[in-house]
C-alpha cells in the first residue's frame, strides 16, 4: 500500500508534463499552420497588378509566362518538377475572368490565373519583390508584360444633363 501513493504521484506528475508538452506542441503546430497559410495566401489572389513594367502577384513578386504553354488552351504545360521551380499563380475556386485575365484549370483540378490565355507563374529563385531573375531563363520563360494586355476600356464622357 505504501508503494501506490508514490506511483500515483509519479503518474500524475508524468501525465501533467505530458499534457503540458502536448498542449505546447499543439500551440506551436497551430502557429506554424497559420503562418504557412498566411504565406500561401500570397499565392492565391485577385488578378495581377503592374510594377516596374511587369505583372506581379499581390506579394509584389514578378510573374512569368512559359513559351511551351499554348495561349487559350486552358491548360498548363508546367507540371511536376517544373511547377516546383515555377509555382503557378493560383486562383481561388470562386475567382472569375476579368479583362484580359482568365482562370484555367490545372491537371490536378486547381485553378490558375492566365494573362491573355497564357498561364502565369512565379519563379522560385526570385527572392524579393522586383527580382526578375527568371526573365529569359532557358529562352522559354518571360516576365509577363502588361503591354500584352488589352488597353482598359475608355471611361464614358461625363453627361451634359
Amino acid at each position: 500500500m505504501g508503494v501506490y501513493p508514490c506511483a500515483n504521484a509519479c503518474l500524475r506528475s508524468s501525465t501533467q508534463e505530458f499534457i503540458m508538452k502536448l498542449s505546447s506542441r499543439a500551440t506551436l503546430s497551430r502557429s506554424l499552420t497559420l503562418a504557412l497559410l498566411g504565406a500561401c495566401g500570397a499565392l492565391y489572389a485577385a488578378p495581377p497588378t503592374v510594377a516596374d513594367g511587369v505583372l506581379v502577384g499581390p506579394n509584389g513578386m514578378t510573374l512569368y509566362t512559359f513559351d511551351k504553354d499554348t495561349a487559350g488552351s486552358g491548360k498548363s504545360a508546367c507540371t511536376g518538377p517544373c511547377a516546383t521551380n515555377w509555382p503557378p499563380f493560383m486562383a481561388a475556386e470562386s475567382d472569375k475572368a476579368s479583362g484580359g485575365y482568365t482562370v484555367i484549370t490545372r491537371d490536378d483540378g486547381a485553378k490558375q490565373w492566365a494573362a491573355m490565355g497564357k498561364p502565369l507563374y512565379y519563379w522560385s529563385k526570385d527572392s524579393k519583390p522586383g527580382d526578375k531573375t527568371g526573365d529569359g531563363f532557358n529562352q522559354v520563360w518571360k516576365a509577363a508584360k502588361p503591354s500584352a494586355m488589352p488597353a482598359p476600356a475608355p471611361k464614358p464622357a461625363p453627361s451634359s444633363y
